[in-house]
């Protein structure tokens, strides 16, 4: 794979997409685009809410991307616009300091992390001046990685304007961080898999250091995207942050009962590391050491040894200070257990035994359950979504993305593929006007697409 971005040379009046775009740019600023970027979003086919416990995760990237039309100038401004016109143009003189507010994540906030994160990233003083025109296909809000895609472009984007050059692997991993701007936890798995896709290929991603290996799906069954329609976004609801800090102190508390030092330790995938433990042996460490019901914050004090004070400053973060109990049990449960399922769904992949298609389905379903029931990040309407895509002819479906909402992903022999798109249809979108008009955009085959890239005109 290659280790930096590619730039293809593209004949855009060959392109629907970037001909619209370029006529959008031309009629918004009186000049053509000097070059576009593109930054895919992304499917997670299992590992769920475990990459900022320090698992891998097995993502693969889709067909939808966020596009950038940009040219570079000396107007010592960043001029933003988008082609969708419910977001608002956006404009910041190069010179001012990048602020980000986490109160109102509003869509030039994501891009301007990424602007942001190259800036301290090369140290640059008076960042170069750029108009662009961003156009999304990725659904907003429905767990695909719309807002990691528009950071990562954003990166992307920031990088050619001030022409500096990095890894991709070094891309991806300023981007998942500059993204914490405004507010989000995460753990790297969007911007990774945006940054290292390759078409034909899901990618198994792992951490520290940040690599990804190449998963090859099995022959005879398609995954399908689905959208539930309820939209979460993860910068503005507390939910996601919540587990990062139960995962947070549950690391802490296994730590304690088992003499390690718990100071150092923040992600539940080192306690592993450091007592050279197999997952099954995490897992049944977790029924030995935490209790299933919830846990107060007196109980965590008292076990850390640590004020009420150091707990507040140490392991709750901006947005979760009003959280009164944590379910440690269960979250560590999820992790451990989802992690094992990973692996699992890697080597049936490798290996191709002769019902791997059967195998990998009851792995997503295993994990659709652990979501529900054990990490809660699941709603009554994605539920309702995995169920009816089972008696539709899924052999496995489960949610992707970090919940609360958005998209099930769903695979699907091949032969029942349209069966199933009927099926779906007709059980979920038609009978509710409002999912009937957004079912275009929300049921869709998936094939695994193509990493970042930028493009020049020929």
């Amino acid at each position: 794979m290659a280790s930096t971005i590619p730039k293809i040379k593209v004949a855009t009046g060959a392109n629907e997409r970037l001909k619209s775009l370029k006529n959008t740019f031309e009629t918004k600023y009186g000049e053509s685009p000097l070059y576009y970027a593109c930054a895919p979003g992304r499917v997670n086919l299992i590992g769920e809410h475990i990459d900022y416990c320090g698992y891998s995760v097995l993502p693969m990237a889709i067909e939808q991307n966020i596009l950038a039309a940009v040219s570079v100038n000396n107007s010592g401004k960043i001029q933003l616009a988008n082609t969708n016109p419910q977001y608002k143009d956006f404009t910041l003189s190069c010179s001012e300091d990048i602020t980000i507010d986490r109160d109102n994540p509003k869509w030039h906030y994501y891009f301007l992390c990424g602007v942001k994160g190259i800036q301290e990233k090369f140290g640059i003083a008076q960042l170069a001046g750029m108009s662009c025109v961003v156009d999304g296909t990725v659904p907003p809000s429905s767990g695909l990685s719309s807002s990691s895609a528009l950071v990562c472009c954003a990166g992307l984007v920031t990088i050619e304007a001030n022409q500096k050059s990095l890894p991709k692997v070094e891309l991806a991993e300023i981007c998942a961080k500059c993204e914490r701007y405004i507010g989000t936890e995460g753990g790297g798995m969007d911007q990774s898999i945006s940054f290292l896709a390759e078409r034909g290929t899901a990618k198994l991603i792992e951490f520290q250091p940040l690599r990804a290996t190449d998963v090859k799906l099995p022959e005879g069954a398609m995954f399908v995207i689905s959208n539930c329609c309820v939209e979460m976004n993860k910068a503005a609801s507390s939910h996601f942050n919540i587990r990062v800090v139960e995962c947070r102190i549950a690391t802490k508390m296994l730590a304690q009962a088992r003499g390690l030092d718990s100071s150092r330790l923040l992600k539940l995938a080192q306690v592993q590391t450091e007592l050279k433990a197999s997952l099954d042996e995490m897992l049944a460490l977790v029924d030995e050491v935490l209790h299933p019901e919830p846990y107060s914050r007196e109980e965590i004090c008292k076990v850390l040894g640590i004020t009420s004070e150091q707990f507040s400053t140490e392991l709750l973060s901006a947005n979760t200070q009003h959280v009164t109990h944590f379910k440690l049990h269960q979250r560590a449960k999820h992790v451990y257990g989802e992690a094992a399922r990973v692996l699992h769904f890697k080597s049936v992949c490798d290996s191709e035994p002769a019902e791997s298609i059967k195998l990998l389905g009851d792995l997503m379903n295993q994990s659709h359950a652990s979501c529900r029931d054990l990490y809660e990040c699941s709603c009554p309407e994605l539920d309702q979504l995995v169920d009816i895509c089972l008696k539709s002819g899924a052999v496995g479906s489960r949610l992707t993305g970090a919940g609360w909402g958005g998209c099930a992903v769903s695979m699907v022999p091949s032969e029942k593929v349209a069966s199933f798109l009927q099926a779906v249809r007709a059980a979920y979108y038609l009978p509710d006007p409002r999912r009937a008009a957004m079912e275009k955009q929300s049921l869709f085959v998936s094939k695994p697409g193509g990493g970042a890239a930028v493009f020049l005109e020929e």
